[in-house]
C-alpha cells in the first residue's frame, strides 16, 4: 500500500512539473502533409462550385447538382448514371443556363448529358486534342493535334486548318513565352463561327540544347530559346471563318526583329486579343520590341484589314498590357479597358471609335481583376487593394457614376467567381487567422446586398505545433517608402534565446510573398523549418508587385539592385532585434529569388552564413528576350546594367555555405546559367555546392518536391542551426 501511494505521488509530481508532456503534446508537420508531393490535408476545408445561368451549383467526385443559399444540395445527376466511362464532376460544365445540361469531357468524347431525360443529347469526339477550346455557342472545337490546328464542328466533322505546323511553325498554343497575359493561342468569336488563332514561326530563333539521359546515348533535345538581345520569333494572328471555310490572316506590320535593330514604331508582340459583340472586329495591343510604346488596334475580321488605331501609350521605361478589352454587355458600342498609366492599374470607358468617356476608377490603389459584369444594376465588380495593399477586397462600380460600393467585410483576401447576369457572387474569403470561408452574395440590389455563409473551413492544424505568425512594416532604402514582411516564429518562442534565422526572398516583378491571408500568406516550407528552431524573415521590397507602377518600375535597367538595398534594410531590422543571431543569418529563394540569394551572399559576403539558390539567373543575357528585355532593355542598349547585375565577375566574393540547385531539363532559366557561374566560380578558387534534378524543368514536381525541401532544410541544419 505504501509502495502504491509513492507510485501516485510519483505520478501527480510529474503531471505538475511537465503538464505539456503529459497532457497536450502537439503533433510536428510533415513536407507531406503541409502541401508537397501532391497531399494537402491540412490546407482546410473546400466548397468546389460552379455556375448554372445564376443558379450556383455544387461539384463533387461522382455527382453534381444544385446549391442553395443554406448550403442545401439537391442533387441532379451521378456520374454513374451517364453512358460513357467517367473519373470525376469536378470540372463539370453547365453551359447554358436555360438548359438542363451538364458538360463532361473524359478524353476520349464530349458529351452534353440532360439529367431531366437522363440521357446523352450530343456527343463529340475529343480524343488526341491538345490545347482544346470549346465554344458553348456553336460546339466548335478547336484543337492542336501533331503540331497542326483544327476545328471539328459541332456536328463532329473535322477540318484542318494547317499543314505546315511543325516545331518551328506553332499554332494554337501560347505566344512570346506567356508573357503579356496570354494564356492560351485561340480566341473564337462570341457566336463561335470565327476562330482567331496564333501563329508562332520561331524557325530563325537558336535552340538551346536540352539532353534527354533516357536514351542508352543521351540524346539532343532542342529546344527554342530567344534570349536577350538575340533575333527572336515572329508571331502572325489568322482568322477561320467556320462557315465558309476560309482563313484571312491579320495585315500587321512585321519587321525586323533581330537584336536592337527594331524600330521602336514596329510592333512586335501581338497581345490582349477581343472580339466585337458581333464577331465582326478584331482588337489587340501591339506592342513593339523596346516595350514602350503600345497600340490599341482594330482589324475587319472577314478580310484582316486595319481599321484604327484606338488608343496608344507609350513610356520612358516600359508598357505591359495585361488584360484585353471588355465590350459592356448592354451597350455594344463602349468597352472597358484597363491601364497604369496614371501610376496605378484602373479602369476606363472608351466607346468603340476610341474615344475615352471617362476614367471609371482613381486613387493610390490597383484594379487586381475584373470578375465580370452585372448587367441589371450596370456594374462592374472588381477587385482591388483599396483597404490596404495586403487587403484584396470586392466592389461594384456604376458605370454611369464611378461610385464604388464594397461587396465583402473589408478584411483579409477575397476572391470571387461571379454569376452569368452578375446578380450573385461567390466569395471566397482568407485572413490571417482564417484558413478559408465561402460566402454567397446577392448582388440583386449592389446598394443592398446580402451575404449568406456557405462554409467556414475548420481548423485544419489543430492538435499540431502552430508556429507564431507576424506581419509588420518597415521603410525601404529610400526612407519613404513602407514595405511589408511577414516573421515566422518557432511555436515555443522565447524572446530571450537567439535563433538562427532565414530570409526567404523573391523580390521579382509579378509576385508579392505578403497578404493578409491566412497565415499572412506563409508558405508550407517556412512553417516546417519554424517547427525546426528557425525564425522565417520574408519581406516585399520594391519592384515587386500590387503597388503601383513606379513602385515595380524602379528597378528598371538594374534588376537586383534597388531589391538588395531593400532587403538589406530589413537585415538591419533583423539585427536590430534581440532574439536574431546575427552570425547565422541564411538566404534562400527560387527563380528570381535565386538570382536576389546569390547577389545577397556576393554582395554582401559577410553577412550570410548560408544560402540555398534554385533555378537561379545568373546574367540576364541568358534569359528569354519578353521579360529580360522589358526589364533591362538589350545587353546591346544596356551593356552597364548588364554588367553591373551580372554575378559572373562576382563569383570571388563568396565566403558563407551556398547551395545551388537546378532542373537539369530547365527551360525558363536554362542551365547555362548555373554551369556558367560554376566555372567562374572554379576560375575564381571559390566553393559553392551544386545539385541537378535530372530530368525536371523549373519546379520539382510530385516526390522530387518532396526530397527537394529536404534537401533544402539539410543544407541549414548542416551548416547554420
Amino acid at each position: 500500500m505504501g509502495r502504491l501511494l509513492l507510485v501516485v505521488l510519483a505520478v501527480l509530481a510529474l503531471n505538475t512539473l511537465c503538464p505539456m508532456e503529459m497532457t497536450a503534446q502537439k503533433k510536428k508537420f510533415s513536407l507531406e502533409q503541409i502541401g508537397y508531393g501532391g497531399n494537402q490535408l491540412l490546407r482546410g476545408d473546400y466548397l468546389w462550385t460552379t455556375w448554372w445561368g445564376d443558379q450556383l451549383m455544387y461539384l463533387d467526385v461522382s455527382d453534381g447538382g444544385t446549391l442553395d443559399e443554406n448550403g442545401q444540395r439537391t442533387k441532379l445527376f451521378k456520374l454513374s448514371d451517364i453512358p460513357g466511362d467517367w473519373y470525376a464532376a469536378y470540372e463539370a460544365e453547365y453551359p447554358y443556363a436555360d438548359e438542363t445540361l451538364v458538360l463532361l469531357d473524359n478524353g476520349h468524347e464530349r458529351v452534353l448529358y440532360d439529367w431531366e431525360k437522363h440521357e446523352n443529347i450530343w456527343k463529340q469526339t475529343s480524343q488526341d486534342e491538345e490545347h482544346a477550346d470549346w465554344n458553348a455557342k456553336s460546339r466548335n472545337v478547336a484543337y492542336v493535334k501533331n503540331h497542326q490546328l483544327y476545328v471539328r464542328t459541332a456536328a463532329n466533322e473535322e477540318r484542318q486548318l494547317t499543314t505546315d505546323g511543325s516545331r518551328e511553325i506553332v499554332y494554337g498554343q501560347i505566344v512570346h513565352r506567356n508573357e503579356f497575359g496570354i494564356n492560351k493561342g485561340t480566341y473564337w468569336s462570341p457566336d463561335g463561327q470565327k476562330l482567331a488563332f496564333y501563329r508562332m514561326d520561331q524557325s530563325m530563333v537558336t535552340d538551346y540544347p536540352q539532353v534527354d539521359i533516357n536514351t542508352r546515348c543521351a540524346g539532343y533535345v532542342p529546344d527554342k530559346y530567344p534570349m536577350a538581345g538575340e533575333t527572336s520569333h515572329v508571331v502572325t494572328v489568322g482568322i477561320y471563318d467556320v462557315k465558309t471555310g476560309r482563313t484571312v490572316h491579320i495585315k500587321t506590320p512585321v519587321g525586323s526583329v533581330c537584336g536592337d535593330s527594331v524600330a521602336t514604331s514596329t510592333p512586335v508582340y501581338f497581345t490582349n486579343i477581343a472580339w466585337s459583340p458581333d464577331g465582326s472586329i478584331l482588337y489587340m495591343f501591339e506592342l513593339n520590341r523596346d516595350q514602350n510604346d503600345c497600340r490599341l488596334v482594330s482589324y475587319n475580321a472577314s478580310t484582316g484589314e486595319k481599321m484604327a488605331e484606338l488608343y496608344r501609350e507609350t513610356s520612358d521605361k516600359y508598357v505591359e498590357p495585361m488584360h484585353p478589352i471588355q465590350f459592356l454587355p448592354w451597350d455594344a458600342d463602349k468597352f472597358v479597358m484597363q491601364s497604369q498609366r496614371d501610376g496605378y492599374n484602373h479602369l476606363y470607358l472608351y466607346n468603340k471609335e476610341g474615344k475615352l468617356l471617362r476614367q471609371l476608377t482613381s486613387g493610390n490603389f490597383v484594379v487586381l481583376d475584373v470578375l465580370g459584369f452585372n448587367e441589371a444594376a450596370r456594374s462592374i465588380i472588381i477587385q482591388t487593394n483599396e483597404k490596404h495593399p495586403l487587403c484584396y477586397n470586392l466592389y461594384s462600380v456604376d458605370v454611369k457614376t464611378g461610385r464604388r460600393v464594397a461587396l465583402d467585410n473589408g478584411e483579409g483576401v477575397h476572391n470571387g467567381s461571379l454569376s452569368a447576369t452578375g446578380k450573385r457572387l461567390i466569395d471566397i474569403r482568407m485572413a490571417p487567422e482564417l484558413s478559408r470561408a465561402v460566402d454567397l452574395i446577392d448582388l440583386t440590389t449592389p446598394q443592398k446586398t446580402k451575404t449568406k455563409n456557405l462554409l467556414t473551413s475548420r481548423d485544419p492544424w489543430e492538435g499540431y505545433e502552430i508556429p507564431q505568425f507576424e506581419m509588420g512594416t518597415l521603410k525601404a532604402a529610400d526612407g519613404v517608402t513602407d514595405l511589408y514582411y511577414r516573421m515566422v516564429k518557432p511555436a515555443d518562442f522565447d524572446p530571450q534565446k537567439k535563433y538562427p534565422t532565414v530570409i526567404y526572398v523573391y523580390g521579382g516583378p509579378h509576385a508579392n510573398n505578403v497578404e493578409a491571408a491566412w497565415h499572412w500568406g506563409a508558405r508550407p516550407w517556412e512553417t516546417y523549418m519554424a517547427q525546426k528552431g528557425y525564425l522565417l524573415f520574408i519581406l516585399d521590397n520594391r519592384g515587386s508587385q500590387n503597388r503601383g507602377r513606379d513602385f515595380e518600375q524602379v528597378t528598371f535597367r538594374q534588376l537586383g539592385q534597388v531589391e538588395m538595398q531593400d532587403q538589406m534594410k530589413g537585415v538591419e531590422f533583423l539585427k536590430s532585434l534581440p532574439y536574431v543571431d546575427a552570425d547565422r543569418l541564411g538566404v534562400h529563394g527560387w527563380s528570381f529569388g535565386g538570382f536576389m540569394t546569390i547577389s545577397l551572399m556576393l554582395n554582401y559576403p559577410d553577412v550570410f552564413k548560408v544560402g540555398v539558390a534554385g533555378g537561379p539567373v545568373i546574367d540576364w543575357k541568358w534569359y528569354e528576350v519578353m521579360y529580360g528585355e522589358r526589364y533591362m532593355d538589350t545587353p546591346q542598349t544596356n551593356p552597364e546594367g548588364y554588367e553591373k547585375t551580372s554575378l559572373l565577375n562576382k563569383a570571388g566574393n563568396l565566403k558563407g555555405k551556398l547551395q545551388i540547385i537546378s532542373g537539369y531539363n530547365d527551360n525558363t532559366v536554362v542551365p547555362q546559367h548555373c554551369l556558367s557561374f560554376l566555372k567562374a566560380c572554379i576560375d575564381a578558387g571559390t566553393q559553392p555546392d551544386f545539385f541537378f534534378y535530372p530530368e525536371e524543368e523549373h519546379n520539382m514536381r510530385g516526390h522530387r518536391s518532396i526530397h527537394l525541401h529536404e534537401r533544402i532544410t539539410q543544407y541549414f541544419e548542416d551548416y547554420l542551426k
